[in-house]
């Protein structure tokens, strides 16, 4: 009987043992030599062939640029490019030969727009009038400038044209102080154009025209004189 009850206890003690719950294996993945453990539906998923969905892209890092490189805007190369123009005496030491040879576009532009904006007077078609000027008037000196057997590009004519307005842009507060002095008015006028012409031409004009300089300075001079002129209203 002794044996029999002990007997007993032991087959009770096997059920017991035998009535607990199993638990799910973990599942380890090996990711760069760093396991981590999934879950019981990650592990579902991937038995069952939809695996593709819990995979996650590496990020490009072209998609992080800043939003002024994803625009090809340097404005370091603009601020030189806008001194070069400003100040075009050779004794300066300025490499103005960069607004020609590395052309942009966002910079001209800008100058172009500021232009365009001081010359408003209430008249917003101004805007359009002078953006179609410099793009046309750019194109009249690049094909002149080609047919003369020049050397250049479009895109170097239009950014050297829009970056010459600056002396026009210079002289705008001088001509709003001295407007009622009609001779100093001229005058500033005058050095404005000639300043604005020669900021131009003497990085279009390179020594492949010879004696047909004057042929390309003479349109560009006039085409200064016109943007002043949408300026002033005259």
């Amino acid at each position: 009987m002794i044996q029999r009850s002990k007997s007993s206890k032991r087959m009770g003690c096997r059920k017991l043992d035998l009535s607990g719950s199993i638990a799910s294996p973990d599942v380890k993945l090996n990711l760069g030599g760093d396991f981590i453990k999934e879950s019981t539906a990650t592990t579902f998923l991937r038995q069952r062939g939809y695996g593709w969905l819990l995979e996650v892209e590496d990020d490009d890092p072209e998609d992080n640029k800043p939003l002024l490189e994803e625009l090809d805007i340097d404005l370091k190369d603009i601020y030189y490019k806008i001194r070069c123009v400003l100040m075009p005496m050779p004794s300066l030491g300025f490499n103005r030969q960069v607004v020609r040879d590395n052309p942009d576009f966002w910079g001209p532009l800008a100058v172009v727009l500021f232009f365009s904006m001081i010359s408003l007077y209430g008249q917003f078609r101004v805007v359009s009038w002078i953006i179609t000027i410099w793009i046309f008037g750019s194109l009249t000196i690049f094909l002149l400038a080609r047919v003369l057997g020049g050397e250049v590009a479009y895109g170097q004519v239009l950014g050297v044209i829009g970056y010459s307005l600056l002396p026009l842009i210079v002289i705008a507060p001088i001509l709003l102080v001295v407007g009622s002095f009609e001779v100093v008015s001229t005058l500033i006028k005058l050095f404005g154009v000639f300043w604005a012409a020669y900021s131009a031409a003497s990085l279009l004009v390179g020594e492949e025209f010879k004696t047909k300089k004057p042929l390309l300075i003479y349109p560009i001079f006039l085409l200064y004189i016109y943007f002043l002129s949408l300026y002033t209203g005259v």
